[in-house]
């Protein structure tokens, strides 16, 4: 068996296509898996990285405001849909799996273009404009939240979930060890942050501004800042490390900072909340204002009106995040009512799950 998997530009598009092809691994003893990715971005580390061959195309998102780079985008679509329509007939795939990301697109266009099978991981409870035109063209849409036949085929829809890193869908970590890993003390407070693996400007600024208040607090903090920020965050963080106040460009082991964490503040993407709800702590999102059709506003409003999780907009985070954050530190019942809504949330084996759909479109063939 055969598959392309194509996708990526952030960590939120690289990580659930592994755990797909990981799935599909354990599944299909003889199995052959390529990724395609866009030139230049994260997946062309991150997926070799992961144990997996991967071919780079020249393709980008557009601007969203008036820059030279959008005049060469229609370009780089036409170049990038004839690159995969290339690597398609010299691989010769069985089913191509498209997650998201700038590279989807293209991929998919030329694998149904060709008469491939063909299946859309969709991440989010807004899909974007790309998977919104290629609904039609795909034989399975594999969702993570109800109600997705606003947007696509009902016939076509199935309910999987988010596929999610293994370590953090089976996190056997305590606390106690987490702490340690970190060097901080079990029995304070600690909150965890991160906006992405780029990192969130607004979030950097807003916890950098509230530093002192945590140690007054006497609340320990695990920052991931992302590389652009980190200078910054290092510089301010530098003097509190004794206090337990500390801040990392990337964290690898995800797993030991949610199992330290006592709250967590994120940006609202698909697989961050997918992670967050087999967490299971409690939450307060910081939606990205700045993609497509404000898709991680309405991703975090699925947890608030469940009352699973708090929202603070990204416009008024840097004057209001610290009242909402440290009412929640002080507000036993709240986490525990957050803790427990959000984890009925969760999917568990939404890559296995993915994986099975994956398959059977091959044997249909």
């Amino acid at each position: 068996m055969k598959v392309i998997i194509s996708g990526g530009g952030t960590g939120g598009h690289i990580f659930p296509a592994i755990a797909i092809a990981n799935a599909l691994k354990q599944k299909v003893e003889d199995i052959e898996i390529l990724f395609i990715g866009a030139k230049d971005r994260m997946e062309m580390e991150k997926v070799p990285a992961a144990g997996y061959k991967i071919e780079g195309l020249w393709i980008s998102g557009l601007q969203r405001k008036l820059s030279f780079k959008n005049l060469l985008f229609p370009l780089k679509v036409i170049s990038s849909i004839f690159k995969a329509r290339s690597i398609i007939k010299k691989f010769k795939p069985d089913v191509v799996v498209g997650v998201g990301g700038y590279a989807s697109g293209p991929t998919l266009r030329a694998a149904t273009f060709s008469g491939i099978p063909t299946l859309i991981q969709e991440q989010n409870s807004y899909p974007g404009i790309t998977n919104k035109l290629l609904a039609s063209k795909v034989n399975k849409i594999c969702v993570a939240y109800e109600g997705m036949e606003k947007f696509f085929p009902k016939n076509k829809i199935i309910l999987t979930g988010n596929p999610v890193r293994q370590n953090i869908a089976v996190n056997t970590i305590s606390k106690t060890k987490a702490a340690e890993f970190f060097g901080l003390k079990e029995n304070k407070k600690t909150v965890f942050v991160f906006g992405g693996s780029l990192g969130a400007r607004t979030i950097n600024e807003s916890i950098e501004g509230i530093i002192q208040k945590f140690a007054d607090e006497n609340v320990q903090l695990i920052w991931q800042t992302g590389n652009t920020y980190y200078p910054l965050a290092n510089k301010a963080t530098y003097k509190y490390e004794k206090n337990g106040i500390k801040s990392f460009n990337f964290i690898n082991d995800m797993d030991y900072a949610y199992a330290a964490a006592d709250v967590i503040i994120s940006r609202a993407g698909a697989i961050a909340i997918s992670e967050l709800c087999i967490v299971g702590k409690p939450v307060i999102l910081i939606p990205s204002p700045n993609v497509a059709e404000d898709h991680q506003t309405k991703n975090a409003m699925a947890l608030v009106n469940q009352k699973a999780a708090l929202l603070v907009k990204d416009k008024d985070a840097r004057l209001s995040l610290q009242d909402v954050l440290f009412k929640l530190l002080a507000d036993d019942n709240l986490q525990i009512e957050l803790s427990k809504n959000i984890k009925k949330l969760a999917f568990l084996n939404a890559a296995e799950r993915i994986a099975d759909e994956v398959i059977s479109i091959v044997k249909q063939k």
